[in-house]
């Protein structure tokens, strides 16, 4: 059968409008192969799906067969592919999973697909320092060896991307972004270049149909599937009812491990990382530790050493006080006066030369918080 019969049939499985998953993989084991199903008598399929599917699978109508040719002609697209459970690229980690995509729409390389992973995942609304953090442990693991697995949203996802992606050696690029939309479509409009990269040098996967828009009922589907492909999931923030505690308790009944970085008792995106902690998860404060935990052996690296050390010691003596003083928690410049015992002026503009060496980060409400390496 020719290649594009071929994913025709895959297609034309996943396309017609009722049939899920579980069914999908309930025909597929009962006759072997896509075609197979769709050249077994109504009678056979009757006994596997019931009368009223097995109608709708023998006449599939025209929006479908318009939504198989548009695929396949996006697939023939440079740097675009189809993958399918039979295909030898598909992630065998989802293989063994509950719930794994009958066929996958990729962007990128299809090879880093099957290569040792690690989610790392939290809040659209991250903070400066939760953002620093997630690319600086992105950057770290990635340089080690293991491909950072995340969702392309806005604040901790983005930041683990752009880390895997700042890596410059064997495993540069070795970064998956699991979307919850067709792959036609980048969701949000903000990380299109973003998207531009990962395609380039790493691997963008949907399971969604090409067109598909950013409906909220796709994206837990869309978090089983970064739990999946990981040996392991890092929260980094996450309030207390934040969608990455999804992720996490996906990957915690997958056999993963779960890893939370700590954060300060007062801010509400350490919350959901704190209850993590309280049921198990491994509380990490820098990327050795995850790598430790899995076992994972790899030669130390300038970015992992990098990584390990925030480096203050440029600084002239004022701005080492004063990073000193304002501590770990967001603070006002009023409450950094008295601490610093500096006149308003002077700590202003060491303010803005801490703000400028990435050593600190203006936060709304006229606060200031440190940075750390992670």
């Amino acid at each position: 059968m020719p290649a594009d019969a071929n994913l025709a049939s895959w297609l034309r499985l996943t396309l017609i409008p009722g049939v899920g998953g579980e069914t999908q993989r309930k025909l597929l084991h009962a006759f072997g192969m896509p075609e197979a199903v769709f050249d077994a008598s109504v009678g056979s399929l009757r006994g596997v799906v019931g009368a009223t599917l097995a109608e709708r699978l023998l006449q599939t109508d025209a929006a479908t067969m318009d939504a198989i040719d548009a695929a396949l002609r996006w697939s023939g697209e440079p740097g675009n592919q189809l993958v399918t459970l039979a295909d030898s690229n598909y992630p065998q980690a989802l293989l063994s999973s509950e719930d794994p995509p009958t066929l996958l729409y990729l962007k990128g390389r299809a090879e880093i697909l099957n290569r040792p992973g690690l989610a790392i995942v939290g809040s659209r609304n991250a903070t400066p320092q939760g953002q620093a953090n997630a690319e600086a442990f992105a950057a770290a693991l990635a340089d080690a060896g293991l491909t950072i697995v995340s969702g392309l949203a806005l604040g901790i996802d983005a930041a683990a991307h752009r880390g895997a992606l700042s890596v410059r050696n064997e495993h540069a690029g070795s970064t998956i972004a699991v979307i919850g939309t067709g792959a036609s479509r980048i969701y949000p409009a903000r990380n299109h270049e973003l998207a531009r990269s990962i395609a380039q040098c790493g691997a963008i996967i949907s399971e969604f149909p090409l067109e598909t828009p950013a409906l909220a009922a796709n994206f837990p589907r869309r978090n089983r599937l970064i739990a999946g492909l990981a040996r392991g999931c890092l929260v980094v923030e996450a309030a207390a009812r934040s969608g990455s505690l999804i992720t996490a308790r996906l990957a915690a009944e997958a056999g993963r491990d779960v890893f939370a970085i700590p954060g300060s008792i007062h801010a509400p995106l350490s919350k959901g990382c704190h209850q993590l902690i309280k049921q198990g998860a491994k509380l990490v404060e820098s990327a050795q530790d995850i790598l430790e935990e899995l076992g994972w052996q790899s030669p130390a690296s300038p970015a992992a050493a990098a990584t390990a050390n925030p480096g203050a010691a440029e600084l002239n003596p004022t701005a080492a006080q004063l990073l000193a003083v304002l501590g770990h928690d967001p603070c006002e410049v009023d409450v950094l006066v008295v601490r610093a015992g500096l006149p308003p002026d002077t700590l202003l503009a060491t303010l803005l030369q801490l703000e400028l060496a990435g050593h600190v980060a203006s936060l709304p409400g006229g606060r200031y918080q440190r940075l750390h390496r992670a």
